[in-house]
Order: C-alpha cells, then structure tokens, then sequence
C-alpha cells in the first residue's frame, strides 16, 4: 500500500476518505446509509470527545486534522507545543481534537488513536506527528509502520488487527467526518474554528495562532 505524495494530504480526496483497509470502503459505508445520515451522537465511547484545558476557558478552539497530511504534522510539531504552553496550561483556550481522516492510513490511524485510553490520545498523536515521515511515507507499507509505532504505545499485533477490521467503528468515523465535512465545508485539513469563527489552514506561526485567539 503506498501512500499519495505529500501534497496530496492537504485538500480533501475527492468522495471523503478512501477506508480502504480491513473492507472499510467508501461503497460499502454508503450501502449502510452513511453517507447522507444524519449523524445522532457517537454510539462507540472511543468517538467521544477529546478536550484539554481549563472548562472555563473563554475560547475553544477546534483542530480537524488527518494524521497524514504533512501541514497538520507542521503545526502538530512545531506551534502545538506553543500553544499549549502559553494558551492552554495558562486557562486561556480550550483545545478540541477532531480526527479527520483522509485515506485509509490516516483512518486506521485515527482508530488506533481513539482506542487508547484517553490521557494516551494526545501523547499518542503527538508521536505519530512527529514520526509521521518514518512510518507514513517510508518505504514499505504504511500500515505495517504504523502496527510498528502502535506496538510501541502498549497495543499488541493482534489488538491492533482487531482494531483496524473493526467495520462498525470505521463506519461511525467516518460518517462523523462526512458530518463535520458537510457542516463546516471543510475542504482540508488542517482546519480550524476558533469559537465560531474558521480558518481553513495551517496558522504557521505562533503570532498568528495569538492574533486569531484575540479575535474570537
């Protein structure tokens, strides 16, 4: 399984995520009337929301991202662990993680993420980001990479096989991206709201990330 060049990762595959692992494909999902439904509250507990900061924090700010799109792994890298230091341990924000997968790899990905135990969702994502290049576009297949860095969080071979071929969690994923998708009109990833107000790319830098903040 090779995954699409890099810049590939950054605009939304035409029809919603390629789940073409494990039987999980865009057809199939569709003939269990995903595709067009609309989308009742999360039925599996992974799919819960994954929220740092302080409750009371006047701004929340919503991150959609796909955990192999190189833009996400740049703010991921280098302005996350910023913004966290200065906006969310400071109660300032609030930070939501969408998972917004946009091929097969990234949806396993995401479905591996969420089905660790929460407080390991973050530390989880934030490895992944920061390896991204040595497991999602070095040579070889992706997924056998990606089974590598999940062995590696405490998830056995066969735990992750079990997950990856889980078709009523990729199903309910993925009918919560074509939602957000359909919702938000969202065209890539990285993709940001701050409050109700968007911004449909990488911010890049930490002085912008402040300046929308300010504006919310």
């Amino acid at each position: 399984m090779t995954v699409q060049p890099l810049l590939s990762r950054r605009h939304l595959l035409t029809g919603g995520p390629a789940l073409l692992a494990a039987g999980l494909t865009v057809s199939s999902l569709a003939s269990h009337g995903t595709a067009h439904a609309q989308t009742p509250a999360p039925k599996d507990p992974r799919l819960a929301s994954r929220i740092v900061g302080n409750v009371q924090a006047p701004v929340l700010v919503q991150e959609w991202f796909s955990l192999t799109c190189t833009h996400c792994a740049h703010f991921a890298t280098e302005i996350f662990p910023k913004v966290k230091e200065q906006f969310i341990d400071t109660g300032k924000i609030r930070y939501q993680f969408h998972d917004f997968p946009l091929d097969q790899v990234a949806l396993i990905a995401a479905m591996v993420a969420r089905s660790l135990p929460e407080d390991r969702y973050l530390p989880f994502i934030e490895s992944l980001f920061s390896r991204q290049m040595q497991w999602a576009f070095s040579n070889g297949d992706p997924v056998a990479h990606l089974k590598q860095e999940a062995a590696l969080a405490g998830i056995a071979p066969s735990e992750f096989d079990k997950i990856s071929k889980d078709m009523a969690f990729g199903q309910e994923l993925y009918q919560l991206t074509q939602q957000d998708g359909q919702t938000y009109d969202i065209k890539g990833t990285p993709y940001f709201r701050f409050n109700k107000t968007p911004f449909a790319q990488d911010p890049e830098t930490l002085e912008k990330f402040a300046e929308l903040v300010s504006k919310a």
